[in-house]
């Protein structure tokens, strides 16, 4: 897939993604009036990049940006904690919110359709949100613990429908509460509902593992989440810390089991959007990391293909949006066609992190 192809494809999908939230939405006013202009400011940021693409130009409709390294949760088997990108000791000088607004005024400008916010946890950045609620042509869904969403957070949600809070947990109660901490649950559900109540879009985030698989593949927990107004959930596939927890890693069977668990609820649960990540790499030529798909903005501002391959040789502070889409680490690794390669473990990048090392020491 050549990469106006791949814009074509991306651009697609943006539209297949909006639409199906648009028919979960149909008895909720409120929501469609937001949904019905943000498809418009869509439609012209597609456009952006199709333009863009005429002169050599890739944007990518997704960005992921951390918008902080602090959390209050220290959930077992943290990615961010094992890797020292989540790391409540402040040891990086993080972002102002006035430098996150200047980069989303970027992307809005550049055709980016979505920015995920991530952590940490994002919800520890109120000032970094309220400029997110003020970029209007950009939908930010927010992957939070959910253990913060207070009564004035309800009302932001609220009042700015363009942040879609995205819940992250582990199935039921007993998983939810065993890695997370003793209580999460009932916390989280009580979030959900006060949120159903004011009839706020929001989603959930499930990382996806051989060990919660079928709970969170099953009928039963997908019912009890449009029970309670879910309008999104997203498969992440686990990726382990270390070597020691590869095993519990979704293998090629799993993901193919997966996609077809995916489809089967998309159908008995058609107001809800089931979407898993990476998804279907071999599909879309590999990964879409490293500015291919999205690519991964740090809370310090260093510029990494993704969340899962912290490495980085451009600060988007120095040059931009543009700046940072012509990282030569992002051309490398396009280059020697390394988000094609083969991989367990959730995350092309992840397995692939000893080439990536080398790429980036290698200056040349």
């Amino acid at each position: 897939m050549n990469s106006k192809q791949l814009t074509q494809h991306l651009n697609n999908g943006v539209e297949s993604i909006i639409e199906k939230i648009i028919k979960g939405s149909i008895f909720n006013l409120k929501e469609m009036l937001f949904l019905s202009k943000i498809k418009t400011s869509f439609e012209k940021a597609m456009e952006k990049r199709l333009e863009s693409e005429k002169q050599g130009i890739h944007i990518p409709p997704f960005l992921i940006s951390s918008i902080t390294q602090n959390c209050n949760l220290f959930c077992k088997g943290c990615y961010a904690r094992a890797n020292k990108t989540c790391d409540n000791a402040g040891t990086k000088t993080l972002l102002t919110d006035a430098e996150w607004g200047v980069i989303f005024g970027q992307a809005a400008c550049h055709g980016v359709s979505f920015i995920l916010l991530a952590g940490g946890e994002p919800l520890l950045r109120r000032d970094v949100l309220l400029c997110a609620a003020d970029t209007k042509d950009i939908i930010f869904p927010i992957i939070t613990n959910g253990t913060l969403i207070d009564n004035e957070y309800i009302k932001l949600f609220d009042n700015s429908r363009n942040l879609i809070p995205i819940i992250s947990i582990e199935g039921g109660l007993e998983s939810t509460d065993n890695r997370r901490g003793e209580g999460t649950y009932h916390i989280l559900t009580s979030a959900i509902e006060a949120m159903k109540k004011r009839k706020i879009l929001y989603g959930v985030s499930v990382t996806v593992s051989k060990e919660n698989f079928e709970e969170v593949t099953s009928k039963p927990f997908a019912e009890n989440l449009y029970m309670l107004g879910c309008k999104v959930v997203l498969f992440i596939e686990y990726v382990p810390m270390d070597n020691s927890t590869r095993e519990i890693a979704l293998d090629d069977h799993d993901r193919e089991n997966l996609d077809t668990k995916k489809t089967e609820l998309g159908n008995l649960y058609k107001k809800i959007l089931f979407i898993s990540f990476p998804g279907d790499e071999k599909y879309m030529g590999g990964c879409l990391a490293a500015g291919r798909g999205f690519f991964h903005i740090n809370a310090d501002g260093a510029v990494e293909p993704c969340p899962f391959s912290p490495y980085s040789d451009v600060n988007i502070k120095d040059g931009g949006l543009i700046g940072a889409l012509n990282s030569p680490l992002f051309k490398k690794i396009m280059g020697n066609n390394i988000l094609a390669a083969e991989h367990t473990g959730g995350c092309t990048l992840f397995a692939q992190e000893e080439k990536v090392k080398e790429l980036i020491s290698n200056k040349s």
